[in-house]
């Protein structure tokens, strides 16, 4: 049964490593499929909040009950970013700047998704044919 918690856990693990990338980086989905903002939006409010409010994500919460099942060393008290990022990835003192570079990320995407999207809806100046592979020579 050690086995079925430490698959759990490996891919709650993964699941989150997943959702902090899509957090970060979804919104460059955005601009090829802008629909997808929908999505990211919650996703993005969620991170911030759980950043802010200083909850428990539902992800850690289902790591920290599978380690002890597995055999596997707890969780770090503070969740799965100090866990596995902070101190791994980036030094202890650079967790604000990573926070402030996620969030312009995030901006910059949504900036380059709403710029796409007027694109897509304001017509073509008349007299400006749009270019095919042929019109290239």
């Amino acid at each position: 049964m050690h086995v079925f918690y430490a698959v759990l856990v490996v891919v709650t693990a993964a699941a989150h490593f997943t959702f902090v990338a899509y957090m970060v980086l979804g919104g460059f989905l955005a601009v090829r499929w802008p629909r997808t903002i929908w999505l990211h939006i919650p996703v993005v409010i969620w991170g911030i909040a759980i950043e802010l409010i200083n909850f428990v994500c539902p992800l850690t919460g289902l790591e920290r009950w599978a380690r002890p099942k597995a055999g596997i060393a707890p969780l770090d008290p503070d969740g799965f970013i100090d866990h596995y990022l902070t101190g791994a990835v980036y030094p202890d003192s650079a967790a604000n700047l990573v926070l402030a570079l996620a969030l312009l990320t995030v901006l910059t995407s949504w900036s380059l998704a709403f710029r796409a999207r007027r694109q897509r809806r304001s017509p073509q100046p008349a007299g400006r044919a749009v270019s095919t592979a042929n019109d290239r020579g």
